[in-house]
């Protein structure tokens, strides 16, 4: 099931490339300029806390005052989100590095515009952790040779990170059984006991705590101190063809993960606008840090990470994929 869910995402990735080369008008009727100047970009996210700040920065007008409106749409994770952008369904998306990675390792043009996301760095007290259910025997990742993680998307950072945790006590991470399952689905399948281990994301996280669940490691930590995660992207085709909007998402961006870092509270109460997370498990979320800059050598660290678990056809070009 894995290689065959993985062959699907390869697949998807295949077909976005190809229909690249006949998706450059759809790219560029994306750009929808309005009779204000306003240009209208779809982008496709991934319903967590992660992107806060787009929802945030649409609500305090920073797009609008660079001249953009948003048109946003969900996924269930990066993978899904690249041959989205290349085939031009979106002009920009959210996706976390390690897909990035991997997509342009199988030579599909897509371009970092701005930083995401990045880990808090305490372990503990991550937005990010491997988690199983209340009396669980599994204690250590080690613990996970032969059982069920569930993962958002395979063959992305969150399978990396659990396969590193996993190495790094002892354990053997082939021996895990991945299984792709959307984050607002991990609270419920963990503690209806269909998997033994999720590596969830908040809101979902709290969810999970407020189960009664226990944290066995934080994976995204134990990769790099202050691991750069996520990115917001585009293709190289509509970035060439239209720096403009390019220059102005980053700049609208930047400008919202700069706020949303400096007031949490608005972080959360954003969060209820795309979420079904009731209100006392929001107050338990853990927010990630939104640096202005990503951390290139956390990048690398993941890098290297993919490219021991197989997943690059050819080696990454840092230097060609972010900004």
């Amino acid at each position: 099931m894995r290689r065959l869910l993985a062959g699907l995402t390869a697949g998807a990735i295949l077909l976005a490339t190809a229909a690249c080369g006949s998706s450059d008008d759809s790219g560029t009727s994306g750009k929808a300029a309005s009779s204000d100047g306003t240009t209208t970009v779809k982008l496709g996210l991934i319903p967590i806390v992660d992107v806060a700040p787009v929802y945030l920065g649409q609500k305090k007008g920073f797009y609008e005052k660079h001249g953009l409106k948003l048109t946003i749409s969900t996924a269930q994770g990066g993978a899904a989100i690249v041959p989205g952008v290349v085939s031009g369904q979106f002009q920009f998306g959210f996706s976390n590095v390690t897909s990035l990675m991997v997509a342009q390792s199988n030579n599909v043009p897509v371009k970092a515009v701005v930083n995401g996301i990045a880990s808090t760095g305490v372990r503990g007290k991550d937005f990010n952790a491997l988690m199983v259910k209340k009396g669980s025997a599994i204690k250590s990742p080690k613990d996970l040779e032969g059982k069920k993680v569930a993962i958002n998307t395979l063959k992305n950072i969150n399978e990396t990170a659990v396969r590193a945790a996993v190495r790094n006590a002892g354990g053997d991470p082939d021996g895990v059984r991945f299984v792709e399952l959307a984050f607002d689905q991990m609270p419920a399948a963990l503690d209806q006991g269909q998997v033994d281990a999720v590596s969830v994301v908040e809101p979902a996280q709290a969810t999970v705590k407020s189960q009664g669940g226990v944290e066995i490691a934080s994976p995204l930590i134990d990769i790099a101190p202050d691991l750069t995660v996520a990115m917001y992207f585009t293709s190289l085709p509509y970035e060439q063809r239209n720096p403009d909007v390019v220059k102005k998402f980053r700049e609208a961006t930047a400008e919202s993960l700069a706020y949303a870092d400096a007031h949490p509270d608005e972080v959360r109460a954003i969060v209820t606008s795309y979420t079904k997370i009731p209100a006392a498990v929001l107050e338990r979320v853990t927010l990630p840090k939104w640096p202005a800059e990503a951390n290139r050598a956390s990048i690398e660290a993941l890098r290297k990470l993919g490219q021991e678990d197989g997943l690059f056809k050819t080696e990454p070009d840092l230097d060609k994929l972010l900004p």
